[in-house]
């Protein structure tokens, strides 16, 4: 996949094309089935399939303290790429960009730079172009005037999300259902980052863990202890030390009076590993329980070790993604 930022410089081997558009928060299930078709009607026309989207995301331009994101920047582009689409052109979003009406904005992005013969979009795409003016009518009437094709994709959804949306993931992370999430998102929800020191408490109770930097990419599931996997982003992708099964404890330490919130992962029956300055990714599977404040380190102990066991079961029969 071919990532670029300036719609001067698109590459003549992706223009024309077929194109989407969005911001694409989570690249869940309702995303993934509008950039199959991109994929699947670029291959009919034997054109490439190019999605736009835009950094930062437009909500932290004009609500910055109202969304956090799921996978932001990197995590964004990576899964883009697994969906086979040739080109991934990331727009710069400001104030002035938003300036644009709906029409300048397909003009100049979709006509003028990329030569589009077909915009695929899901039914939900409204609100685009200066004043949220934009929807599916528009593209319908922009592709008659520039002779581009419109095809739009039903909602998806199942029968507990009527509708797959990057909101139903950010309320279900939020909530600590990480396996709802998943549902949503078509795999586990992850998170990225470099392992620094912490307290080194875990070492010190027999259960070293790798702390993530507290600049790690990805929502940050509610307080609690889940089922997951580590992954070390280094290392290849058929050594066996890569993805590790894990108990992933999100919070602040309770029981040792702790105030920061961290997201640390203990490589089950692993106290060999020294992951420091490593870059890994930490997925989610399912929420063990709570977090809970206990009376003793004891009472702390009894808990982790079940804990861990509890892991071991949910994930022996389950592949990482």
């Amino acid at each position: 996949m071919h990532r670029w930022t300036d719609l001067a410089h698109t590459p003549q081997g992706l223009r024309p094309c077929v194109a989407t558009f969005g911001n694409f928060d989570g690249v869940h299930r309702g995303h993934r089935a509008v950039l199959l078709r991109l994929v699947a009607e670029a291959a009919e026309r034997g054109l490439p399939a190019v999605a736009v989207t835009f950094e930062p995301h437009p909500a932290a331009i004009f609500h910055p303290d109202s969304l956090e994101l799921i996978g932001p920047g990197e995590l964004r582009d990576d899964q883009l790429a697994t969906t086979g689409i040739d080109g991934l052109l990331v727009l710069e979003f400001s104030r002035e960009f938003a300036q644009q009406t709906a029409e300048e904005f397909i003009e100049r992005t979709f006509v003028e730079a990329l030569g589009v013969q077909a915009l695929v979009v899901g039914e939900d795409a409204r609100g685009f172009g200066r004043d949220y003016t934009g929807d599916v009518d528009t593209l319908r009437e922009l592709g008659r005037r520039h002779g581009f094709d419109v095809v739009v994709l039903e909602d998806l959804g199942d029968a507990d999300n009527p509708r797959f949306s990057s909101s139903m993931v950010r309320r279900r992370l939020d909530a600590g259902d990480v396996a709802a999430a998943a549902a949503v998102l078509g795999r586990p929800h992850r998170m990225t980052g470099t392992v620094v020191h912490g307290a080194h408490r875990g070492r010190e109770l027999g259960y070293p863990t790798a702390n993530l930097s507290s600049d790690s990419l990805g929502l940050v599931p509610a307080d609690g202890v889940y089922a997951g996997w580590l992954t070390r982003m280094d290392k290849a992708a058929d050594d066996p030390e890569r993805t590790l099964p894990a108990a992933i404890s999100v919070g602040t330490n309770p029981t040792f009076d702790g105030t920061v919130r961290t997201v640390e992962a203990y490589v089950l029956d692993r106290d060999d590993l020294e992951l420091y300055d490593e870059r890994v990714a930490v997925e989610f599977v399912e929420r063990i329980r709570p977090t809970e404040r206990f009376d003793s380190v004891e009472d702390l102990l009894v808990a982790m070790a079940g804990d861990v066991e509890k892991c071991r079961q949910v994930l022996a029969s389950i592949v990482p993604s």
